[in-house]
């Protein structure tokens, strides 16, 4: 089977970059003028300690370790996938040209380039296995995919179902500066899964369990027509006392897109506060229209419902504790 690598572009933040310019990037800015073709590790690795003084050894060893895969090891006709967080979705495609170094895209994060063929159909984090699941979640910006996850993400993203599940994870085997430093971004991962396993019901009432903990008190619309409300939020729970706010849930795979901003918006009183949960986040026309909304508006994806569930885990009730159970624990900072 052909390599597969994992290109995470900020973190997921180019995701929506890399599907529209038909390429896949990374940054290192400050070593992609080193970054030719055949550049040793080595060498990446002395760049990097001459642009960043001081930076510790296992650190600058992990990022030029990653240039160097991304520049010498990347080859034409692999395939590529790339994640965004926001979305919980998978790009899948194939890289169509060499490692190239696009000064003009630095300050973007996509300072090295390789164009790249996505397939259209996006792969839906739900559909994969526990196993693949796991073994995608690194925290590397450029690491090789398991062979199990690599089939389960061709297979998705051309539209078949998954041929087998697989039994054992695969690790990566590039050298971490810091086994702990990912540990955060991966328990992140799993309380999204654990929070988009709700039914849509849950997801309202877990929603509502957030805001109460916030302090606000909360109505909440029985199942049916709701004429673009879910919940409504206010310090007295009538909605009498300012600040107002109107909460519609959407839990489904898809993105939103601007026509069901303008319909929320447009049954909103000039006082209202609004609220839009996405779960499957927002198309880049539904941000620009509630950034530019006359009603202040607050756009939350699964990202935002999750940090902010996690900042106010502590105050909420047992029952919202009852839908998501979380657990602390501590690491060194």
């Amino acid at each position: 089977m052909a390599t597969m690598w994992m290109i995470r572009g900020d973190g997921g933040r180019l995701y929506d970059d890399f599907r529209e310019r038909n390429l896949a990037a990374i940054g290192w800015a400050q070593l992609a003028p080193s970054a030719k073709l055949g550049v040793s590790r080595s060498a990446l690795i002395l760049a990097y300690k001459d642009a960043q003084p001081g930076i510790k050894d296992a650190s600058a060893v992990s990022g030029a370790s990653q240039v160097f895969r991304f520049v010498n090891e990347v080859k034409e006709g692999d395939a590529v996938v790339t994640y965004s967080p926001a979305n919980r979705t998978y790009l899948v495609g194939q890289f169509a040209g060499p490692c190239l170094y696009r000064p003009e895209l630095a300050d973007e994060g996509m300072a090295l380039v390789r164009a790249v063929k996505w397939l259209a159909q996006e792969v839906d984090r739900d559909q994969l296995s526990s196993v693949s699941k796991n073994s995608l979640g690194s925290t590397l910006t450029v690491f090789n995919v398991s062979e199990a996850a690599q089939k389960e993400l061709l297979d998705l993203a051309a539209g078949n179902k998954i041929r087998a599940r697989p039994v054992d994870p695969v690790g990566d085997s590039e050298v971490i500066d810091d086994p702990l430093k990912g540990v955060q971004d991966i328990a992140f991962e799993r309380i999204k899964d654990q929070i988009n396993s709700l039914d849509w019901s849950e997801m309202q009432d877990l929603v509502a369990g957030i805001l109460r903990a916030m302090g606000y008190k909360t109505l909440v619309s029985p199942a049916g027509a709701d004429r673009g409300k879910d919940i409504i939020a206010s310090p007295d729970g009538f909605g009498f006392e300012p600040p107002r706010i109107v909460v519609e849930v959407k839990h489904r795979n898809a993105r939103m897109g601007s026509s069901e901003i303008r319909s929320f918006l447009g049954g909103r009183h000039k006082d209202d506060r609004g609220l839009y949960v996405s779960t499957g986040g927002f198309t880049k026309d539904a941000l620009y229209e509630g950034d530019r909304a006359n009603v202040h508006l607050t756009l939350w994806t699964l990202d935002e419902l999750a940090r902010t569930l996690m900042a106010h885990y502590q105050m909420t009730d047992p029952e919202t504790k009852r839908l998501v159970p979380l657990s602390y624990f501590y690491v060194p900072a």
